[in-house]
């Protein structure tokens, strides 16, 4: 919701939930199962536009410039904030969750079912692209470390940048929330940058949903353990460095972490002037 279209009774309801006074409730299970499909869905288009644009290009003998493959995930990711982002936060990346676990921005106990939401997405996704092009096609998708690059250079290089996106998920959530204009700018262009000079060396994944369901799908599964514990790594690094930066977690994060779908109903049942 745009805080320009809200009442000034919703300003101040929301205003009063990130201050603490009031404690959005995240926990209505009538609204989870909106949450995991919001998190199938993005998660499933964001690897229809990272598998898909390899597999395409793949297809029309090479077609796509490899900038054009890097830079696209960044605005698929961009897109689906804007659009979903108030649902569920807009997670797409199991990475993500966990940091926002770690942080303490999101209940352990719903990560599950954003995980099972967002692997169920991208192996969608990577089977639909396998019935459209054949899965001989789908391996052009994969994630692997490039000519000359070591397995564990190549995690080393997907732990630093998933340290970097959490870093810049969570600074922007805790800012202005993962919701809108800054949030969805900051993400998307970090995924096009990080694509952009990073994809030769690892692929620039930074998401273990992007790279296991065409990996696994392909019987390509050598290498698969870079895109699992790489991410898991940076998230990590990631959550600490925003320990540094800015402290404790707060409700604004939170709100940030876990959509605005329950406090826009909360808003909706409250008296007009609360005490």
């Amino acid at each position: 919701m745009n805080t320009q279209e809200q009442s000034p009774h919703e300003r101040e309801w929301r205003n009063r939930m990130l201050q603490g006074q009031v404690i959005p409730n995240f926990m209505d299970p009538s609204l989870e199962w909106r949450r995991i499909f919001a998190e199938t869905w993005g998660t499933f288009l964001l690897v229809l536009v990272a598998v898909g644009g390899h597999v395409t290009s793949a297809h029309a003998g090479n077609g796509i410039p490899s900038a054009s493959l890097a830079i696209a995930p960044g605005i698929m990711v961009m897109t689906i904030i804007y659009f979903m982002g108030t649902v569920s936060g807009a997670h797409l990346n199991p990475a993500v969750t966990f940091a926002f676990a770690i942080r303490r921005n999101f209940p352990w106990i719903r990560v599950p079912g954003y995980i099972i939401g967002q692997f169920s997405g991208g192996f969608l996704a990577s089977l639909f692209l396998s019935a459209l092009f054949g899965r001989s096609s789908l391996t052009s998708g994969i994630t692997a470390p490039g000519p000359g690059i070591s397995p564990l250079e190549a995690m080393v290089m997907e732990a630093v940048l998933t340290a970097g996106l959490v870093n810049t998920i969570l600074g922007t959530a805790a800012g202005a929330r993962n919701i809108g204009p800054n949030g969805a700018i900051a993400v998307g262009g970090y995924i096009a940058i990080a694509g952009l000079w990073a994809s030769p060396v690892s692929g620039a994944s930074m998401n273990p949903a992007r790279s296991l369901t065409p990996a696994i799908l392909c019987g390509s599964v050598d290498s698969l353990w870079i895109y699992m514990v790489g991410p898991l790594i940076g998230a990590l690094i990631g959550v600490g460095f925003e320990w540094i930066l800015k402290g404790p977690p707060t409700t604004e994060g939170t709100i940030a972490a876990q959509g605005t779908l329950g406090i826009d109903e909360e808003l909706g049942r409250q008296p007009k002037n609360p005490a």
